[in-house]
């Protein structure tokens, strides 16, 4: 994939390069560019690569004075695209490449046959995204992509299939950029089709691309898809590589993330031990040392702090020799052996090594990226929300989303911690600011393309008590309703976050005065209890009382006055005892 990178890259992936041929190579340069590349491997787009180095004095060519007649000499269009490549070369930034670029498309357009697909056209199309993802414009980036995949037709051979796979995973790259997950996996899904079409089921390359689709599919919270991508990733290097390589290892690293999300711990384990073997093997300590913090994650898991500590000492001792004492990963392995000693009850352990990596957090070395600040520093807020201390953490975390603001393709995680925000506000009695925190955050969901995922559901759920706290009645019930279409699609009417909606639903429609309304929800709430949920949940009792209730009212007056919104959500509401009883599914529930 040319020029761009999906958030998944690591952060000490190559700079940007745009490739462009030499004027008079194009046919040559076709087959080169158009081959089947290592996803993981593509560089990232950095707003700051693209500035011109102080270091710099070669002179940048000038610009030449070329009138759109020009462009139908069919030698221009190579000549502009070595232009561009010399433009971003001499650091003339990407606005006179992308100049040269966008002229050269239009000469390559012009000088195609008619009827005939031209492959210079998809290519010059493919540096002319490239060069707008990295100044940022992903949105202008989109409808170049999406005309370069419509040049190139697959039929007509391996050539212009390659065109096309690498023009689906370069706009799909794009889409996670902008944070919109399910578009970018659709096109990840058509790149691979088309990669399997030309080369086969069991070619390494396509195991690469299966690979990248899986993490697609892990980062949208689709683990089953996951796992099934990484199988077939595993029996395809299985075939092509020795035993314990370096591409074994990376698969299993990805299949333990999918077994722990499962709850698979120890199938999780098992892979990750033998990925350890594999990164020992190949002398490659560092590797080696980050599978072992894995490793203590899934023995905290499973209870077994001993063995965990030794895992996260042994890594702290390899990142220490080889990185310094104030490398961000010294910082992490502190933040896992703060909540281990948290969850273990030495809340004074617990607190000494936040403090360690908070100041490590601090005072960054060169080359950590804002995104290992920000996720470190979110794991803390973590902690000290546990032990007691909201407001230092709603400072760590407003100083997370200040780090990712401006940073492309973190809009979901930028909504998970806003979501984290409007909780604390909300258990803090701060509604007001809660409902701001859930509006922004389901707003990005929104944009992003996450409006089915479970998490977009819980969220609205959490807005709604806000709303409700806020006496904003009317847009609560809709959020109630939102989300309950949501999660009873996707978590099925049993699942407690589902009971959790209806109760919710049913309180607000009784506010509301809708009886019927409640009285239907309710006798269905209880219905599922009854017939396979069992009854001894507390909360069984609490609905069968209110729904007695609600029929013994709607029996006596079916036009009565609704209940006081007030009464409904205040426990210090002026109410007799017997009267007072809360709904339990009002009580937030943090999903």
């Amino acid at each position: 994939m040319p020029g761009l990178v999906s958030v998944k890259t690591p952060p000490d992936a190559s700079p940007l390069t745009i490739a462009v041929p030499e004027a008079g190579s194009v046919s040559e340069s076709r087959n080169s560019k158009f081959t089947f590349p290592t996803p993981k491997k593509t560089p990232s787009p950095s707003n700051s690569r693209s500035r011109p180095s102080p270091d710099r004095k070669k002179k940048s060519p000038e610009s030449p004075v070329l009138d759109e007649s020009s462009l139908d000499n069919p030698d221009l269009g190579p000549f502009l695209l070595k232009l561009a490549r010399d433009a971003i070369a001499s650091g003339d930034g990407p606005n006179k490449a992308l100049d040269y670029a966008l002229r050269a498309s239009k000469s390559f357009e012009r000088c195609a046959a008619e009827g005939e697909p031209s492959l210079d056209l998809a290519m010059s199309l493919h540096v002319v995204a490239a060069i707008y993802c990295s100044l940022g414009r992903f949105e202008e980036a989109i409808p170049v992509l999406e005309r370069a995949i419509g040049v190139p037709e697959v039929s007509r051979g391996a050539d212009h299939a390659l065109a096309a796979f690498s023009g689906y995973m370069q706009l799909g790259d794009t889409f996670s950029m902008l944070g919109q997950v399910e578009r970018s996996i659709q096109c990840y899904e058509e790149g691979l089709k088309i990669q399997i079409e030309a080369l086969g089921e069991t070619d390494p390359r396509v195991g690469e691309t299966c690979r990248y689709l899986a993490e697609a599919r892990v980062q949208a919270m689709q683990f089953d898809e996951a796992e099934s991508l990484c199988k077939k990733t595993l029996e395809i290097h299985s075939v092509h590589s020795e035993p314990a390589s370096l591409e074994e290892a990376a698969d299993r690293r990805l299949m333990a993330i999918i077994c722990e999300a499962k709850g698979d711990y120890e199938s999780a384990l098992e892979h990750l031990v033998l990925a350890s073997m594999a990164m020992i093997a190949n002398g490659l300590d560092n590797e080696a040392a980050a599978i072992d913090v894995s490793i203590g994650n899934i023995y905290l898991s499973l209870c077994r702090y001993d063995e965990a500590i030794f895992s996260y000492q042994k890594a702290l001792t390899v990142f220490k020799s080889s990185r310094g004492d104030n490398h961000p990963s010294v910082a992490s392995v502190f933040v896992r052996l703060a909540d281990l000693y948290y969850k273990t009850g030495k809340l004074r352990e617990s607190s000494s090594y936040c403090e360690n990596a908070l100041r490590i957090y601090a005072k960054p070395v060169p080359g950590t990226t804002a995104e290992e600040i920000a996720g470190g520093i979110t794991e803390i807020s973590a902690i000290y929300e546990s032990i007691n201390e909201p407001e230092e953490a709603l400072k760590l975390l407003q100083k997370a989303l200040k780090l990712l603001e401006d940073k492309p393709g973190q809009q979901s995680t930028i909504a998970g911690i806003e979501a984290r925000m409007g909780v604390m506000f909300y258990m803090a009695g701060r509604y007001g600011e809660a409902r701001r925190s859930f509006e922004s955050a389901v707003a990005k969901l929104r944009a992003s393309g996450e409006r089915k995922s479970p998490f977009f559901g819980v969220v609205l759920n959490q807005m709604g008590l806000a709303c409700v706290q806020l006496f904003k009645i009317d847009e609560a019930v809709e959020l109630f309703e939102e989300a309950r279409g949501i999660l009873e699609k996707e978590c099925g009417p049993c699942h407690p976050d589902t009971i959790g909606i209806y109760t919710n639903l049913a309180a607000t429609y009784d506010a509301m005065g809708r009886v019927e309304d409640a009285i239907e929800i309710l006798e269905y709430v209880l219905k599922l209890r009854e017939e396979q949920l069992g009854t001894a949940n507390p909360d069984f009792d609490d609905e069968k009382r209110r729904l007695a209730e609600l029929l013994k009212e709607a029996g006596k007056a079916r036009n009565r006055k609704a209940k006081s919104l007030q009464n409904l959500i205040d426990p210090n509401s002026k109410r007799t005892k017997k009267e007072t009883k809360r709904w339990s599914g009002l009580g937030f529930r943090i999903g």
